[in-house]
């Protein structure tokens, strides 16, 4: 007797032909795409490939301008997030939509407050949102200001807020960028756990690992069209072939053969400490080097990186620049010496989203382009062209909002902007998170160019395999301390992780599955 086939999962929406044109782009040229109840789909592509865009077009950020979006087979129409949220469609995006000091049951239920004889019913609204909490694994009392959670936390709100919606299709756009691994592993059974129970989840990450972790199907876009729909246990090669529309051989195409290091180091950081933040910091960075930091979350690397430039203050040591010592906490002094920070938060931190391109690209070498109060923006415009044809940025002009491009290209313009101000000394803070491996192994081909014309990068990273691929020496650091330094044929994921964990023998305490995903 044989076993029946299982019946087909039920579809909950399917999306045809959908366009969506801005002023010079074509974002979206005619795509498809489906999901069914109790499944993992995945959404691929590069920066650019469309993927916000179809997302917000389905969450009713956006409208289309061709093609339909049906539910149950009817044709729906999906103009703003409120008549998306009356369709069971729940968004959770990159820029988390929370109001930091309100509660969390405040939060959940924002402008959906329930009321009794005209006020708001405080006990059932925190009753309602433990209940929801529970479901999402969050033991927070529901009167925790959000601001008092971690991102790990306030992500769980925001899925808690999505279900109390009753939403059967779930968004979730890059949810898993800054959470550590473990963290990580418990956004994934809060996944199992909606998908068993006949929530769709529509999920775009950049990790291709992740995908087949948690994906039953893969759709992958490249240049605002659908290039194919492949099942989730697809081969990363063939997974990124199909997104760039190439091979890409080498993930980490670190080019050592021109580093030669000399006795003058081009930064030199002695005995750098800030109480309760990071004590004793010392070390080189030579011309020609990459020098990666590694550490687990809240080892201090960024709030180092941004004393070294002068973003934040310390309380005693030496930064010098070519023999020359910087006074502390002065960001026009490091400038002047050649020193230049691409921070981690590139959206709060390298750029001002509302202005163009060219704008941002300018905005370090502005104060050189003034005579007499009068800016040369002639020159502006020309440098900023050449420097965005040369790391091939893609807009569609000069004139373009920076915040209207993919992750990648911002990123491209936030390093831009210092390769204009000639930066002797690179610090990259996170260089690649949030973008796709394309973009990476661009981003990864520049820094081997400054290397390899004499300059000195210093690169911060929570992606391991990208600080042991791409870096010369690396620094690793524990609880505000540098615990040792690595060479290229010394470090290895353990090396660097028994380093991390203060051990004396590799992954005594903890393994590369515990290791940090995000800050």
């Amino acid at each position: 007797m044989t076993t029946p086939d299982p019946p087909p999962a039920r579809e909950l929406l399917r999306m045809e032909g959908i366009r969506k044109v801005f002023p010079g782009v074509v974002a979206l040229d005619g795509v498809d795409f489906d999901l069914r109840a109790g499944e993992v789909h995945v959404l691929l592509g590069e920066n650019g490939a469309g993927k916000s865009t179809l997302i917000k077009i389905l969450s009713g950020a956006y409208r289309a301008d061709a093609g339909r979006i049906l539910q149950g087979g009817k044709a729906v129409r999906i103009s703003d997030a409120e008549s998306a949220e009356k369709l069971g469609i729940a968004a959770i995006h990159q820029e988390f939509n929370l109001v930091p000091h309100l509660s969390i049951a405040e939060n959940i239920f924002l402008g959906r407050q329930p009321r009794r004889m005209g006020l708001v019913d405080r006990k059932k609204m925190e009753a309602d949102a433990a209940v929801l909490l529970g479901r999402v694994g969050v033991d927070a009392p529901p009167r925790t200001p959000v601001k008092d959670l971690g991102i790990a936390g306030r992500q769980m709100v925001e899925i808690a807020k999505a279900l109390s919606l009753r939403a059967r299709v779930l968004i979730m756009d890059e949810p898993t960028a800054v959470l550590t691994a473990e963290e990580v592993n418990r956004l994934f059974a809060i996944v199992r756990k909606l998908r068993s129970e006949g929530v769709g989840i529509v999920f775009i990450t950049h990790h291709l690992e992740e995908i087949p972790a948690i994906g039953d199907r893969v759709t992958v876009l490249r240049d605002g069209r659908t290039v194919g729909q492949v099942p989730a246990k697809t081969p990363q090669d063939e997974l990124v072939r199909q997104m760039v529309g190439r091979s890409i051989e080498q993930q980490f195409p670190r080019d050592t053969g021109h580093v030669a290091p000399t006795d003058q180091p081009l930064l030199r950081v002695r005995g750098l400490r800030r109480a309760g933040v990071f004590h004793d910091i010392g070390f080189e960075v030579r011309a020609g080097e990459v020098v990666g930091i590694a550490g687990l979350v809240g080892a201090g690397r960024t709030e180092v990186a941004r004393a070294v430039f002068g973003a934040d203050r310390y309380d005693a040591g030496t930064v010098e620049v070519l023999g020359r010592k910087l006074p502390g906490n002065d960001v026009w002094a490091s400038l002047a010496a050649g020193l230049g920070l691409v921070p981690e938060d590139r959206k709060g931190q390298g750029l001002v989203a509302g202005a163009s391109v060219q704008e941002n690209l300018g905005l370090v070498t502005l104060r050189k382009a003034t005579r007499g109060g009068f800016v040369d923006r002639a020159g502006q415009r020309r440098e900023a062209s050449r420097i965005a044809d040369r790391l091939g940025v893609r807009m569609a002009g000069l004139q373009q909002q920076v915040g209207t491009l993919s992750g990648g290209n911002q990123q491209k313009v936030v390093i831009g902007k210092w390769l204009l101000a000639q930066s002797r000394v690179l610090i990259l803070d996170e260089p690649t998170r949030g973008i796709d491996v394309g973009a990476k192994v661009e981003i990864y081909q520049l820094i081997n160019e400054l290397t390899a014309s004499g300059h000195a990068v210093l690169m911060i990273s929570s992606d391991l395999p990208e600080v042991l691929g791409m870096s010369d020496r690396v620094l690793v650091m524990s609880q505000g301390r540098i615990a040792g330094e690595l060479t290229a044929r010394e470090a290895s994921q353990d090396a660097v992780m028994a380093l991390a964990v203060g051990t004396s023998a590799p992954g005594a305490n903890e393994t590369m599955e515990d290791s940090p995903r995000g800050h």
